[in-house]
């Protein structure tokens, strides 16, 4: 095939990165082709942070209206949820994000946006809807999908991805989901206040992994209060048809051997969509789960190829897919040196309260060897929690006992998505904690006790 046109640039996938990159170089004066086979916007819009965050945030309305005698107030009668109303709610709130990403798009000069499904013919060629396009420069924005283990009975029985869940109009029942991190909780705790009988299902021995150890029994037990069934070390999962729906056969330390519910939602992780690309038809190089091999300037193997957002294994979050397009547009365009190491760690767990996350875990700083400092605080000490009626979690923080320099922090509690930027941002600026320590905050607010939490520093054990 012969190549049918010519840009300085073409972009593969409108997730958060491409779009935006599309927007720098169309200003920029370059002409840009960028490619979506599926729906505009890609993941976050579609079928993760938009619509789910919209979900939770029917789910807390449900939930804080039960609990209306607390606050002084009554609901008459049953606090019934309406989950075509809900679902209504989501598509319109998610709908309005995609139709505006692709009007963006459309609208902007020097852009050219095809639909369709793009293979790489070579490393400076892409094939889409039987045209060949060419540039000196590719981007490969593809995100990733719901990762379906090949766990016994997966081709028997009917079950759900965060994907699917978004076509969800009805209330299940009794879900069982099967996986205990991020995806898996958020769904869980939302669809338990919904009014379904929830069972998660971890083979790890205990929930999100990944975070320190009381972070994951704090989880638990915020769950657990609400009535979330929890089964951990769950050591062979098989799904198979019952009577009664659908059946999740467990080897588990405690509980019976089995879990038997209607619906069955598998939560366990992502794996990127790079599998149809062609890529060897360029060269690019991927791992062995299929995540494309960049440096720390997002550039991969090929000379005139980058990679971003979810596709790259550097991070699988929409800040961290933004701020791939923000490295890439300002070293080719600005001349600058930013590199993928320069961002500091940081990311949020949607459940009510939510957790905030940034530097480095107790486990890592352990394994550095290096002399710290760490303060923990409960947030039934926190005036506004208290205020609201929350106060579940906690505030811990470790610093570096000799620069002073905030090394990491967890903020689970009310408010902790948000607070945990005022961290964050000095971690950024390189300054030593007793700048927040000597800052005056607003009350009430969570922030203002950051000061009196820093204040009780210890030796880190």
């Amino acid at each position: 095939m012969t190549v049918s046109r010519k840009f300085d640039a073409v972009i593969i996938g409108t997730g958060q990165a491409g779009p935006s990159l599309a927007a720098r170089f169309s200003s920029a004066g370059m002409t840009v082709a960028i490619i979506e086979r599926h729906k505009f916007g890609g993941t976050c819009v579609n079928t993760g942070c938009i619509p789910t965050k919209t979900l939770v945030a029917s789910a807390y309305a449900a939930h804080v209206a039960r609990r209306g005698a607390e606050y002084g107030f009554a609901v008459n009668g049953d606090v019934r949820v309406d989950m075509k109303r809900v679902k209504a709610r989501k598509d319109e709130v998610s709908g309005r994000s995609n139709k505006g990403v692709e009007e963006w798009l459309r609208g902007l000069k020097n852009c050219t946006v095809i639909q369709g499904h793009a293979r790489f013919q070579s490393s400076h060629t892409v094939v889409v809807n039987d045209e060949v396009l060419q540039a000196d420069k590719i981007f490969i924005n593809v995100g990733g999908r719901a990762s379906v283990p090949g766990m016994p009975g997966t081709r028997d029985v009917s079950f759900l991805t965060n994907s699917s869940m978004m076509d969800v109009d009805f209330l299940p029942e009794h879900l069982i989901i099967v996986g205990g991190s991020y995806i898996g909780l958020e769904f869980g705790q939302m669809y338990r206040r919904f009014g379904s009988e929830v069972t998660i299902v971890e083979m790890g021995p205990r929930l999100i992994g990944r975070e320190d150890e009381d972070i994951s029994e704090a989880v638990r037990q915020i769950l657990g209060a609400e009535g979330i069934q929890i089964r951990l070390n769950a050591k062979c999962i098989t799904l198979a048809k019952s009577d009664s729906g659908i059946g999740v056969r467990i080897q588990c330390d405690e509980g019976p051997p089995e879990a038997v519910g209607t619906h069955v939602l598998l939560a366990v992780g992502r794996v990127p969509n790079t599998n149809d690309l062609g890529l060897d038809r360029a060269g690019v190089a991927t791992d062995q789960r299929g995540y494309i091999l960049a440096d720390e300037q997002l550039q991969t193997n090929v000379p005139g190829i980058w990679a971003l957002g979810d596709c790259n294994g550097r991070g699988a979050f929409t800040h961290t897919s933004y701020n791939d397009y923000e490295i890439v547009a300002d070293n080719l365009l600005n001349g600058d040196h930013r590199r993928v190491s320069d961002r500091i760690q940081t990311y949020a767990l949607f459940i009510d309260p939510p957790l905030g996350r940034c530097g480095m875990t107790d486990a890592e700083i352990r394994k550095s060897g290096r002399a710290a400092l760490a303060t923990k605080y409960p947030m039934s000490r926190v005036s506004r929690a208290v205020e609201k009626g929350d106060t579940h979690g906690f505030i811990k923080i470790s610093v570096d006992a000799e620069t002073k320099h905030i090394l990491g922090a967890a903020i689970l509690g009310t408010g902790g998505d948000e607070v945990v930027h005022v961290l964050l941002d000095v971690m950024y600026a390189k300054a030593p904690y007793t700048v927040i320590q000597r800052a005056m905050h607003i009350h009430p607010t969570v922030a203002e006790y950051l000061p009196t939490v820093l204040s009780k520093l210890e030796t880190f054990a």
